[in-house]
């Protein structure tokens, strides 16, 4: 099929958050007096929405109390967080190679707020290589953003997700588009295996092969 969209995931695709999304939960388990985590329990959860993680980390659904710690997450996220980011190595070329070919439009579809996604695109120096930048907010969901950009005709059918966590496979595979699993990130061959993706990735170079 050829593609015409090439939609990206933000965390653990084009940009390593580890250290800023770590440091940012352990800021607001421990404002509430709640045990902090280690920083590979929390890398298991960097991809999916903040709400459902602390969900996971604290082992309650009191909506106050989620609310609470989203908030203070982004307390510190907004100050110092989004800029406790690396780059994946080669990742800035091979965006510049998918833009200059002039096959694809290329757009961000990420669960992160827009406004931080927006900042940290910035700071490498990579925000005019994305037409939009789609960023969630709780209680939304990955498919319902593609569905949105669906609807508004923002990206056609034939747009391929791309993204490391198997929520972004599904999210794609949900609004009838092709994906691609990239192994860079957070998600593990077996984690993305399970939810079948169109292409697998091992490196980000090997994104020239759509």
């Amino acid at each position: 099929m050829k593609h015409d969209w090439l939609i990206f995931d933000l965390d653990g695709t084009i940009s390593d958050p580890k250290d800023g999304i770590v440091r940012s939960f352990n800021y607001a388990l421990q404002a509430f007096d709640l045990p902090v985590c280690p920083e590979a329990e929390i890398a298991a959860y960097i991809g999916p929405p903040l709400d459902q993680t602390f969900i996971q980390l604290v082992g309650s659904h009191d909506p106050d109390l989620i609310q609470q710690l989203v908030a203070k997450y982004r307390e510190r996220y907004a100050e110092i967080g989004y800029r406790e980011n690396r780059l994946y190595p080669g990742m800035a070329q091979i965006l510049a190679q998918l833009a200059d070919a002039g096959q694809y439009r290329l757009g961000v579809c990420t669960s992160k707020r827009a406004d931080f996604a927006e900042k940290i695109l910035e700071m490498f120096g990579l925000r005019e290589r994305f037409e939009f930048v789609s960023g969630g907010d709780i209680g939304i969901e990955k498919w319902q953003q593609l569905a949105e950009l669906r609807r508004d005709g923002v990206i056609s059918q034939q747009a391929v997700m791309i993204g490391d966590r198997a929520v972004d496979i599904t999210a794609g595979q949900r609004n009838g588009l092709q994906t691609a699993g990239v192994l860079w990130g957070y998600g593990s061959v077996e984690e993305l295996s399970q939810v079948a993706p169109t292409y697998l990735f091992e490196q980000p170079q090997q994104l020239g092969q759509l």
